[in-house]
């Protein structure tokens, strides 16, 4: 069978979620060989194996971690030489599409960006992507080249399917240009104890009707009782009740969560581009003429002040 080139998102060996997902999605259309790179590409193999990488090629050395995505790139080049793979999947985090982009112009390739699912098809692969604010879904495939695709996290099912997992090295050639940018400091970020929002289960959001950044503990009491990651729209974002980098929108972060549940947001294009490919989604407005409603599976016309508490309060009590 064909052979598929999955980029491993690890952290000191530790894979995590969406990397299991691309495994899950790589199986439909050929047999997996994930790339792990840098510090603990070793540990990662069982776990990958354990998820159907039939194969595990590792490389560590220091340009990793000194320097910026381009030696990840020289990297994944020359697997993509050494294996000959029918498509190359990354996770589609702001990294990964820079790696994917710069991998496509190398090889010669097309590249398709935030798919959110994958089939093979009589003429290659098939991409599943949401289109204009996410109010189309089309399916593309690449007319040059082995296609290189990102993949939005939560696109795809953890599946365990057992294979193999043969580790072999890497031979990485770094070229003149990985070295061009280097790494001076690390801020580790500070950890709220929440999942990373791209990559969580459940989304909870705040937006205007939260009314200032003193209530958005409402917000976050529910999200804690959902062990859910915490959004905001825009509006609360641009007023500064809450951090940029909880943004959910067209000019904030992608979400596609298994559960969504917006609070006191009216649903305007900016923000429903960044979360309408959610499985499943709730909203909270007193304005039952708010946008939202048009595309919720779920929608409560009330007072978020009086809703959310007493949402969170009934979790908490059928988990106790």
């Amino acid at each position: 069978m064909a052979e598929v080139l999955v980029l491993v998102d690890h952290v000191d060996g530790a894979v995590r979620k969406p990397t299991l997902e691309l495994l899950t999605l790589a199986r439909r259309v050929g047999d997996p060989v994930a790339v792990a790179l840098g510090a603990g590409a070793g540990a990662t193999a069982a776990v990958l194996g354990e998820h159907g990488a039939v194969k595990v090629l590792t490389a560590d050395a220091p340009e990793f971690a000194d320097y910026l995505v381009v030696p990840k790139v020289d990297a994944l080049q020359a697997a993509f030489e050494a294996v000959s793979p029918v498509a190359v999947l990354v996770v589609s985090s702001a990294e990964g599409k820079e790696i994917a982009a710069r991998l496509a112009l190398r090889v010669g390739s097309g590249i398709i960006t935030d798919a959110t699912d994958l089939e093979a098809g009589e003429q290659g692969v098939v991409a599943t992507q949401a289109a204009f604010a996410a109010s189309f879904t089309t399916k593309s495939r690449v007319s040059r080249g082995v296609p290189v695709i990102t993949v939005k996290p939560n696109s795809a099912p953890v599946e365990p399917a057992p294979a193999a997992g043969a580790v072999e090295d890497l031979a990485v050639s770094f070229g003149e240009a990985a070295t061009g940018t280097k790494v001076t400091s690390r801020t580790p970020r500070e950890s709220t104890g929440r999942p990373e929002l791209t990559e969580a289960a459940i989304v909870v959001s705040g937006g205007r009707g939260v009314n200032g950044a003193e209530n958005f503990p409402l917000i976050e009491a529910l999200a804690d009782s959902l062990g859910a990651a915490v959004g905001a729209s825009r509006a609360a974002v641009d007023a500064g009740w809450y951090p940029h980098t909880s943004q959910v929108g067209q000019t904030g972060k992608s979400v596609s969560p298994q559960l969504y549940i917006a609070s006191g947001i009216s649903g305007a294009i900016q923000h429903r581009a960044g979360m309408q490919t959610s499985k499943t989604i709730v909203a909270i407005n007193k304005d039952a003429e708010a946008p939202i409603f048009e595309l919720v599976d779920y929608g409560v016309v009330g007072d978020l002040f009086a809703v959310v508490p007493q949402l969170t309060e009934e979790i908490n009590t059928r988990k106790g």
